[in-house]
């Protein structure tokens, strides 16, 4: 050891029961570990034992070569975690051989201590654990085995990395690992804040509109002046006829744009309005709202179109002043050979549907078969200048690249009206309907300086699911999916304005504007289904906290489960698709096609245009293989040339796909009952 004892720099003493531990160190590393024992003398303190640690075995060595070790040492650690009467005796012991200049307590890591590391740490470098300090490699540890511990070691890179940043900064261990345990400490769980922002726009006056006197008159009783994104439609062209797309905040009004647009253009004898929605809860809403609001000047019909065992369409007046439908209605119209009158303005609410997978081919031939429509009744009726458009989303990624294919003019207004405030906090599936619980509590119990309380919405991934946690909440909550008849759901709404229910628990059915004044959303699931959520998505549905005219501010909470999936197909795990939503850029809104999704659309250009579908398939959206879907159609027998056959025509009426259209041809050549036919459909698109 003599070698060793000439280069010693530094001598690190914990106490450890009645001895103590000694590391000796040399550049940084550990030379040796050694167990030293005082004893009292006449003299005070001195050494008494002096055993070399290897390994589990120990070698006694003479107690005078710790003096020796010592004096070679450049300088003496005594760790702060040692007793008082430890440390008494240590520089007693010291001062007795004329060392107590060398000597001086430090903070140091215990776990470090304990396992023969010396550690040094500080107030700026310490995480506190269970009332001690310990270094941050130690700190990381000890996450990694909570969260192993509590079920999710197998947290992806991104939570891990949050977890452990959040632990940094609040240099608090425990508070961390309650967080894992669904605690609720906003501190910990805020992730971050999107502000209030206010861009600045000359608001135009009402009264200086000289819209029609019946529209104008009741425009005046209810507003001053017009909202920024609505005041900015108009300076650019609304009431001129000029096509927009109208990118705005949830809750900023640009919902009133279209409105506005499209009744000015009717008591004009300008056309009808088509206001189209995806999904039929939105359209029963807006159809409603329309009675309502416009019902005294215009004359409002709606189409939802046709489903596959039974068509509905028998309400649907196509004379009507104003027609509110859902995409797949009013296309389920054309394909069908119903006249749609003179057409002034067609509004496409959510267009951002237009990347959707499954969804996204179906609005982007409906815009074109749309557009043909119009231009043919204008080429018949010299009379007639066809359609206004107005096209409205929250979220566009691509708002420039999508208003030129669009052919508008782009009206964009980065407002939020309120702020938000997103926290993230972990917890596995019967724990989150606790937290929400608690969540649901807090929010209801609170009341804005405007005088309502906090509602909230909990998006969830299934129909069963809302019904679980609606059942599982303390106050008052509904379920709300399109699974519910006509009457619950708008029993559903009707109580939640009136502040009767503290929550309502939905699946994809308000993520697309179904108005419900929430101040608070959280995410019981980051799936629609058996598919998660995508960036645009989820910032749809987060819009949703927080009105203006209601709310302080918005809350959305995320509760992830980590490690966890919904479905075998869903590559990713909960928790890194949190992360990536939070962190996400919106996607680019365009439509993409597979081979099935070119032929549905080519036939149903083909049954709407004739030879004039590679017109109309050249100005869709996204690029369609025109010869190949035309070859594959032949092939499968569906046109006649340029004209369905009466296979085909069954097909795009009931917007089947080529492979949805066999296996009915094939139960029907072996008798199945029909209720198994749509049965195995329902299961085959579960399956896609």
């Amino acid at each position: 050891m003599s070698k060793q004892v000439q280069q010693v720099e530094t001598i690190f003493c914990h106490e450890t029961g009645d001895d103590y531990l000694v590391v000796v160190e040399r550049d940084g590393k550990r030379l040796f570990r050694a167990k030293l024992g005082l004893s009292e003398t006449s003299a005070g303190p001195r050494p008494a034992k002096f055993r070399l640690k290897q390994g589990s075995s120990e070698e006694p060595r003479q107690p005078d070569e710790f003096v020796e070790l010592a004096r070679r040492a450049k300088r003496i650690r005594i760790s702060e975690q040692t007793s008082a009467a430890g440390r008494r005796d240590l520089r007693e012991m010291l001062e007795g051989y004329q060392l107590e200049d060398k000597a001086k307590t430090v903070r140091t890591c215990r776990y470090c201590a304990s396992a023969g590391r010396y550690s040094p740490i500080t107030t700026e470098t310490a995480v506190k654990d269970d009332n001690d300090w310990i270094c941050r490699d130690c700190a990381r540890q000890e996450l990694e085995r909570q969260l192993s511990f509590s079920g999710g070691g197998a947290v992806s890179g991104a939570a891990k990395e949050r977890l452990e940043d959040l632990m940094m900064e609040v240099q608090d261990l425990e508070r961390i690992v309650n967080l894992l345990k669904g605690q609720l400490d906003p501190d910990l769980t805020k992730f971050d804040t999107i502000s209030a922002t206010t861009d600045e726009v000359d608001p135009v006056r009402t009264d200086s509109l000289n819209l029609h006197p019946g529209l104008q008159n009741l425009l005046e009783d209810r507003f001053d002046t017009l909202l920024p994104v609505q005041s900015l439609s108009v300076e650019h062209g609304l009431f001129d006829g000029d096509d927009q797309l109208v990118v705005s905040a949830t809750a900023t009004g640009k919902t009133l744009v279209g409105e506005l647009a499209g009744i000015n253009r009717v008591l004009n004898n300008k056309g009808t309005m088509l206001f189209l929605v995806p999904l039929v809860a939105l359209a029963n809403q807006k159809y409603e709202d329309f009675q309502d609001e416009y019902g005294h000047l215009v004359d409002v019909s709606i189409r939802v179109g046709a489903s596959r065992v039974a068509d509905e369409g028998e309400r649907f007046d196509p004379n009507a002043d104003v027609i509110v439908g859902t995409y797949e209605g009013i296309d389920h119209a054309l394909r069908t050979g119903k006249d749609m009158g003179d057409i002034g303005t067609v509004v496409i609410d959510e267009v951002h549907t237009l990347k959707e997978e499954d969804r996204g081919h179906r609005l982007d031939g409906l815009i074109s078969r749309l557009k043909y429509t119009c231009e043919q009744r204008a080429t018949r009726r010299d009379d007639y200048g066809g359609a206004q458009w107005v096209y409205l989303s929250a979220t566009v990624g691509n708002p420039e690249q999508l208003t030129e294919a669009l052919e508008a003019t782009l009206i964009e207004f980065e407002e939020r009206p309120v702020p938000i405030e997103r926290h993230v906090t972990f917890a596995d599936g019967q724990e989150k309907v606790r937290v929400e619980n608690k969540l649901v509590r807090r929010e209801f119990d609170s009341e804005s300086s405007k005088g309502y309380r906090g509602q909230t919405i909990i998006f969830t991934n299934s129909r069963r699911r809302c019904h679980e946690i609606s059942r599982k909440l303390d106050y008052s909550a509904a379920p709300y999916h399109a699974g519910l008849d006509y009457k619950r759901r708008k029993e559903v709404e009707r109580k939640f304005g009136e502040q009767e229910l503290s929550a309502v628990v939905t699946t994809a059915a308000l993520a697309a504007g179904v108005d419900f004044p929430a101040s608070q959303v959280i995410f019981d699931s980051l799936a629609m289904g058996i598919e998660w959520l995508s960036v645009q998505e989820f910032h749809q549905m987060l819009g949703r906290a927080g009105r203006p005219d209601y709310h302080d501010k918005g809350t959305v909470y995320v509760l992830v489960e980590p490690d966890t999936a919904y479905h075998n197909s869903m590559e990713m795990t909960e928790d890194e698709v949190a992360f990536k939503l939070l962190k996400g850029e919106m996607e680019s809104v365009m439509t993409h096609y597979d081979e099935a999704a070119a032929v549905e659309e080519t036939l149903a250009n083909i049954t709407v245009g004739g030879k004039a579908a590679k017109a109309l398939n050249d100005r869709m959206l996204g690029e369609v293989p025109t010869k190949h879907a035309i070859g594959k159609l032949l092939e499968y027998d569906f046109i006649d040339g340029f004209e369905p056959t009466p296979l085909g025509q069954v097909v795009t009426e009931h917007f089947l796909e080529p492979g949805q259209a066999f296996m009915i041809l094939d139960g029907i050549r072996k008798d199945a009952h029909p209720y198994e036919l749509v049965a195995d459909l329902e299961l085959r698109d579960t399956d896609l």
